[in-house]
């Protein structure tokens, strides 16, 4: 027993991308995730569509920007412009102040303000309602006092209004994330470890001396693993439409073509892994550890990124599960087309070419 005891460490010492993956990577994630691994909710983007333009409307804006769990994105007019914000995700909270604002606090009565969520993310959401309840309730309380006693009961009504999950259903919201957490996991894994089989068991050689060009080898390793994440695409939508009973609102077919671009993606991760590793174990350990865990808890899939520190976002876009996780949620439960999830789809189809084709350069046709 002491003599295999030692063989391995001796075999572990001889392999120091091992000694990086299973000792450092853990450091760099504690020292990333811990920063991102963050529940609480700040920062709220809030945007206002403010009819009145006076300065109580204006009063009230201001203690939103003094709040340090919102930040107030923008200012309109009507409430018609607030739609996009909403949509695109932009914005989780919408406040719209009516005309009459200013003139019904004057004359005592009740003002009423309505208040739009996106309950996509039924946590978040109602976290973030609860401190927007609060702020505005502590602000009607004060024009309550300052009219005195004897004065007209009247003060502010807010009236909340939940878009695209009424019911503020966290199941709703959880289920399409899964959707692309099982793509990313189970694709990336599998041609992780095309190329570096091959070598293992000794067939490399064999394909080294093939007719076959870069990309046909390459074409040839990922179109076996893009048919099994179709498959897995299928099997996942029937099980969240039909035993779930999540609401697809959006376009079926747009959803399928665009789990196409992720799949291209996840793939292209898992081969340029493959192209960098010696052994398999070696493959799926970097996969897993300095890929698939941060990506997990920095796409916004467990953490609102908002709440992550300045440095951390913009980390994040690097990272192709953030821009699918908006376009999965937004097609189920937005119904949302390409006008909105252009962005994220161009980012995500950049992101799978550029990969794809560091892959493609550090692959050869001839024995490493």
């Amino acid at each position: 027993m002491w003599s295999i005891f030692r063989k391995e460490f001796l075999e572990l010492r001889q392999n120091p991308r091992i000694f990086g993956i299973v000792i450092i990577a853990p450091i760099l994630q504690l020292a990333v995730l811990g920063y991102a691994a963050n529940l609480d909710v700040k920062n709220v983007p809030v945007v206002f569509a403010d009819g009145s333009r006076t300065a109580q409307s204006r009063t009230l804006i201001a203690r939103f920007e003094g709040s340090p769990y919102f930040r107030v994105l923008d200012t309109v007019t009507t409430v018609q412009e607030i739609d996009p914000y909403i949509e695109r995700g932009d914005a989780w909270l919408a406040i719209a102040i009516p005309p009459d604002y200013e003139q019904r606090i004057a004359e005592g009565g009740t003002a009423h303000l309505q208040l739009v969520v996106d309950g996509s993310d039924a946590n978040s959401t109602t976290t973030a309602l609860g401190y927007a309840s609060n702020l505005v309730a502590a602000h009607s309380e004060e024009i309550l006092a300052a009219r005195g006693t004897g004065a007209p009961a009247g003060g502010i009504d807010a009236r909340i209004r939940v878009w695209f999950n009424p019911q503020l259903i966290s199941r709703d919201f959880f289920i399409p994330g899964v959707l692309a957490l099982l793509l990313l996991v189970v694709t990336a894994n599998l041609s992780s470890m095309a190329i570096v089989r091959e070598r293992e068991v000794g067939t490399y050689e064999q394909l080294s001396v093939t007719p076959l060009t870069r990309w046909g080898l390459i074409g040839g390793k990922l179109l076996p693993y893009g048919l099994i994440g179709m498959i897995d695409v299928f099997l996942v939508i029937a099980v969240a439409v039909l035993w779930f009973e999540i609401p697809l609102r959006g376009s079926l077919l747009l959803l399928i073509a665009m789990c196409g671009v992720y799949l291209l993606a996840t793939l292209s991760l898992g081969l340029l892994v493959s192209t960098m590793s010696q052994t398999q174990q070696q493959a799926m350990m970097t996969t897993i550890f300095l890929f698939l865990m941060p990506m997990i808890y920095l796409s916004g899939f467990i953490f609102p990124i908002e709440n992550m520190p300045y440095v951390i976002q913009l980390v994040t876009y690097l990272i192709p599960l953030r821009y699918f996780l908006v376009i999965v949620r937004g097609i189920f439960l937005k119904g949302v087309g390409m006008e909105v999830l252009w962005p994220q789809a161009a980012a995500l189809a950049g992101w799978g070419v550029i990969v794809l084709s560091l892959a493609v350069m550090r692959s050869r046709k001839r024995l490493a």
